[in-house]
């Protein structure tokens, strides 16, 4: 353990003090990245994404399992709003509530992704379910194929369905490298909320994703980004806590990344989503994450054991500092969320 970790994960670092911290290593990846003149970057985008056709669709899927989607669900129940969707949210006022914040994203979702009753759908990366319970509620004459890398989020969301009553759903745990849905080539709509960050080989990923939806067929991707920059979550040094905890084998896309990728799905529309929505949906999970402490004690200890259950909520309170900062530098115009609507 470095010595940042060790002083982390004490617990007794004051709030402000993180968050300055956070801001200084943004300001610091910005210069980092912002690195040569326009040429030199250009060339260095074109080397990220020969990188990106030459790996698997995806790295370090069992880290990503063992960070977060094999913590216990009761974890999630006590820190993300009433629909479990652990992404962003979408805040059109001041006084939206965390819940409607919820509500207000997978509505903006759905409506971009044209999604409509009795069209054939398929989730890529669904979580805990947020947006497959929304689509099987609001579109109960709709077949959901919703595919999950994680087994504890799939017995969640059929127990969750079961108890809803909603009968038109099917959960797939697969790892991406080797997913094939069943009935490929019958699919209306592909949609995928926070996945692709979680994947490498774009190309090859939207040419399997083609093959799985008919003719007529439209890919929906929500996905975080930097408004200009392309990276991996590497973990070069011990500054870059995140890679090490939360995030291995990530990449954070530039917006114009997926643009580059169109073979097989042609780019009908993209939008922008400000960063400070996201901002605000990670404030409010370290609130629900602080007003339930007592709760969360007990799943802390059985998650990592009595000894590391102090570290580990020390741990989660920074990783949601971090995401407010990110998406709160230079109010949400450096990292943001980005939509598209691909077709075939």
């Amino acid at each position: 353990m470095s010595k940042l970790d060790t002083l982390l994960s004490t617990g007794l670092v004051p709030d402000p003090l993180i968050r300055s911290g956070i801001r200084h290593l943004l300001s610091a990846k910005l210069r980092e990245e912002g690195v040569g003149d326009l040429e030199t970057r250009d060339a260095r985008f074109a080397a990220f994404r020969a990188g990106l056709d030459a790996s698997p669709i995806a790295i370090n899927t069992a880290d990503a399992n063992e960070q977060h989607y094999q913590v216990p669900t009761e974890f999630y129940l006590n820190v993300l709003g009433p629909r479990l969707k652990y992404s962003s949210g979408y805040w059109p006022s001041a006084n939206t509530t965390f819940a409607e914040s919820e509500e207000a994203m997978l509505e903006l979702t759905c409506k971009r992704a044209e999604l409509k009753d009795g069209q054939k759908i398929l989730e890529l990366g669904c979580g805990w379910g947020s947006l497959t319970l929304w689509m099987a509620e609001h579109y109960p004459n709709s077949p959901i194929t919703a595919v999950s890398n994680s087994y504890t989020q799939r017995l969640h969301i059929e127990a969750e369905a079961q108890r809803r009553e909603l009968y038109n759903v099917r959960i797939i745990t697969a790892d991406m490298n080797t997913f094939g849905p069943p009935e490929a080539g019958t699919y209306d709509r592909a949609v995928s909320v926070e996945m692709f960050e979680h994947m490498k080989n774009y190309r090859e990923l939207m040419k399997r994703i083609a093959g799985w939806l008919n003719p007529d067929g439209k890919l929906f991707v929500h996905i975080f980004t930097h408004r200009e920059f392309s990276y991996h979550f590497e973990g070069k040094d011990p500054s870059d806590w995140i890679t090490r905890y939360f995030f291995s084998g990530g990449t954070m896309p530039s917006h114009d990344l997926l643009l580059y990728f169109q073979n097989d799905l042609k780019i009908e529309r993209h939008w922008k989503v400000s960063g400070t929505h996201y901002a605000r949906t990670s404030e409010a999970w370290l609130q629900a994450m602080d007003a339930n402490s007592k709760a969360i004690t007990p799943i802390l200890e059985k998650t990592y054991g009595i000894k590391e259950a102090a570290k580990w909520r020390a741990y989660w309170r920074i990783f949601f500092m971090s995401c407010a900062e990110l998406w709160g530098y230079r109010n949400g115009e450096e990292w943001l969320v980005s939509h598209y609507l691909f077709t075939k």
